[in-house]
């Protein structure tokens, strides 16, 4: 089994392919490029350098949200773009989720924290299980002081990464009243590697759709859709 991982959820783009339970290829940038530019060129060459072709690819892998509104959509329609022209499968799978695999058979909770701006995270705990992270609280849009609430609640070390918790990190010092660690560079961004591996196992688990059904999960509403409905909002109060 071929999957091919994408991850464009946040400022790093990144893809990957694996065959069986082996990485075989995976690249990534962390720079300030838009994903419609970088991705599909870094999906071609990573192929090209493997030396595979596009028909061996039996799934594709994508990131599925919270995220980057504009990330996640160019991930969505690259990944269904793929799907399509393959007549493969799509495996959706959680971005939080993925960013716990990263610190596979930790035996601290683990605790990845997207910055979703407006003073927000994009966060969720986990702790391991054999093969994979297991959710210890759902994944979703938190103040830095309720997701620090929340792990002060467990009693337990936290191992944190993400551009969250580097946004946020003297204020988790302060907030926190655990202990904690910051996973090191090379284990706190997204990873279309740790993508690739979960979409496998999500697949012989039956978790993969279509690429026509597939959309991503936002979380929360978009700049624009909450403008539009607070617009809506003040136009139904004047009428009344």
């Amino acid at each position: 089994m071929k999957v091919l991982g994408i991850d464009s959820s946040g400022l790093v783009a990144s893809a990957a392919l694996l065959e069986e339970e082996s990485i075989l290829g995976e690249y990534s940038t962390n720079y300030k490029k838009t994903h419609s530019e970088t991705l599909m060129p870094m999906i071609d060459t990573l192929l090209t350098q493997l030396g595979v072709e596009r028909t061996a690819i039996d799934y594709v892998a994508v990131a599925s949200g919270p995220g980057s509104f504009t990330g996640l959509r160019i991930g969505a329609a690259t990944a269904k773009g793929i799907c399509l022209a393959l007549h493969v499968p799509l495996i959706p799978v959680p971005t939080l989720d993925a960013m716990a695999m990263n610190l596979w058979g930790a035996a601290d909770l683990v605790c990845p924290m997207m910055d979703a701006r407006r003073d927000q995270v994009y966060t969720g705990i986990y702790a391991f299980s054999e093969e994979r992270p297991v959710r210890k609280t759902e994944p979703g849009p938190l103040s830095l002081a309720e997701a620090a609430e929340r792990l002060n609640g467990f009693g337990r070390k936290v191992l944190l990464l993400g551009d969250g918790a580097d946004r946020f990190k003297e204020d988790l010092k302060n907030k926190l009243t655990v202990d904690y660690a910051f996973a090191p560079a090379h284990l706190n961004r997204q990873r279309a590697g740790s993508v690739a591996v979960l979409g496998r196992l999500l697949a012989l688990e039956g978790g993969a759709v279509s690429g026509e059904s597939f959309a991503p999960s936002y979380y929360r509403l978009s700049q624009a859709e909450r403008e539009r409905k607070k617009r809506m909002e003040s136009e139904n109060l004047e009428d009344i």
